[in-house]
């Protein structure tokens, strides 16, 4: 079982700006590239602009600098094989940016991700290669080999990545699993463009990200046609070409889910057409993401998001094949049920900067349910949902016994009590005793 460490996660912020989306109020960082100080937002408005600059910090530095702290931390400059340069943060070296900075990281420690061996999710100087367990082409002259995404198998060192994990990866890549009050908002215009940013120079089987994965956008009236072109460009792509059925990956908010004849319809904010699947799969899907679909969200202005794997029907219909669900808060911040949506929105509420940590595939993996970052040492949360669980009261005796090893602060909610102070110097935060 994976247990906790001592290591905690910070978060990230940045955010690329899209056509006829509202400025975001995120965190701006600053970065030196080729000796020149540039602002991170400008920089990935205008990489074309600045390509001779990354090409030649790359060949005569080898890297870029940020400058949240003093001295400066390095920076990853990556070229993706069509030629677009972007940044990332130097590995292992996230935890020591400013929490504020947009290069923070979370610590490996407090992440799902260490639950997979290198081939699973590969990063180089071209960007990252996931190898993803579904299979995207599937040969027409073989039985299918497409796995139930909520029921992955367990353990570290695995050699591919679920939709479930590829899902976390995502959110946590895209700093969607944090929150700082200074962002002051987040809609799906922000988390569109952040993971649109983060699939650039990423690949899934081998395939682009950007041609397997569609991320639905925002609906804007100046952004109807060309988005509606790249869907149909999507959905061409489906079907069967050269003795193969290929399949391809759609991410979207859900927005109701109905009964029909033969299974479920979803439908998708900002998206027309729906998405259809089986009775037996949706039965499955209902039983591996209980929370997502329990009624009990909808009290709490809860989100939900999922992850489709998808094949195109014979009269045109996008089928689902397979698909992994998240339950979130109304910021978009995952949460595990919908008590932590409350925790998640309340902690909003009260300014508080938090990340979730997210499990990927790792279904025994023991985290806190939230760590506040903007207190040293960082602080975390726990929300004790369940009673009389012999498994959920092994967990909750396992983390309570962390944080007393650690002398760790903790604010602790009961549900069936008043929820805790959540200020930011509120008594309420207490510290495990050694």
């Amino acid at each position: 079982m994976q247990v906790l460490t001592g290591r905690v996660p910070v978060f990230q912020s940045g955010l690329q700006r899209e056509q006829g989306a509202p400025m975001a109020n995120d965190t701006d960082g600053r970065v030196r590239l080729g000796g020149r100080a540039i602002t991170l937002s400008r920089l990935r408005e205008n990489a074309g602009e600045y390509a001779a600059v990354f090409s030649r910090a790359k060949a005569e530095i080898g890297h870029a600098e940020c400058l949240c702290r003093t001295p400066t931390l390095r920076l990853v400059i990556r070229c993706s094989r069509a030629g677009r340069y972007h940044l990332a943060g130097w590995p292992g070296e996230g935890e020591r940016h400013d929490a504020a900075c947009p290069f923070h990281k979370l610590a490996p420690g407090l992440s799902g991700r260490e639950s997979y061996s290198a081939e699973a999710i590969r990063e180089g100087d071209t960007g990252v290669a996931i190898r993803l367990e579904a299979v995207l082409a599937r040969s027409l002259t073989e039985p299918p080999t497409a796995k139930a995404s909520g029921e992955q198998r367990e353990g570290r060192n695995r050699r591919t990545v679920g939709l479930l994990g590829l899902l976390h990866w995502l959110w946590e890549e895209a700093q969607l699993t944090a929150w700082h009050p200074r962002w002051r908002r987040r809609n799906w215009w922000i988390c569109h463009a952040r993971l649109r940013q983060q699939i650039e120079d990423c690949s899934i089987n081998q395939n682009p990200a950007s041609t397997a994965l569609h991320i639905v956008p925002p609906f804007h009236p100046d952004t109807a046609e060309l988005n509606t072109a790249a869907f149909e460009a999507f959905k061409a792509r489906l079907g069967r070409h050269g003795g193969k059925e290929q399949r391809g990956l759609i991410l979207g908010e859900i927005k109701t889910v109905a009964t029909t004849q033969y299974g479920s319809r979803y439908a998708l904010a900002h998206q027309r057409a729906p998405l259809f699947a089986s009775a037996a799969l949706d039965e499955r899907v209902r039983r591996s993401y209980r929370p997502v679909f329990a009624a009990a969200a909808a009290e709490h202005d809860a989100r939900r998001v999922g992850l489709f794997l998808v094949e195109l029907s014979s009269k045109g219909n996008l089928v689902i094949v397979d698909m992994a669900a998240m339950l979130l808060s109304r910021l978009y911040i995952p949460a595990d049920s919908s008590y932590e949506v409350a925790m998640s929105n309340a902690l909003a509420r009260q300014d508080r900067a938090f990340v979730k940590p997210v499990r990927y595939d790792g279904t025994d993996a023991v985290f806190p349910d939230f760590v506040l970052t903007d207190v040293a040492p960082h602080a975390y949360v726990e929300v004790y949902g369940i009673r009389g669980r012999e498994a959920y009261e092994q967990r909750k005796s396992i983390k309570q016994a962390y944080y007393q090893r650690q002398g760790a602060p903790l604010i602790e909610w009961d549900v069936t009590e008043p929820m805790p102070d959540l200020s930011r110097h509120s008594r309420d935060t207490t510290r495990g005793s050694a």
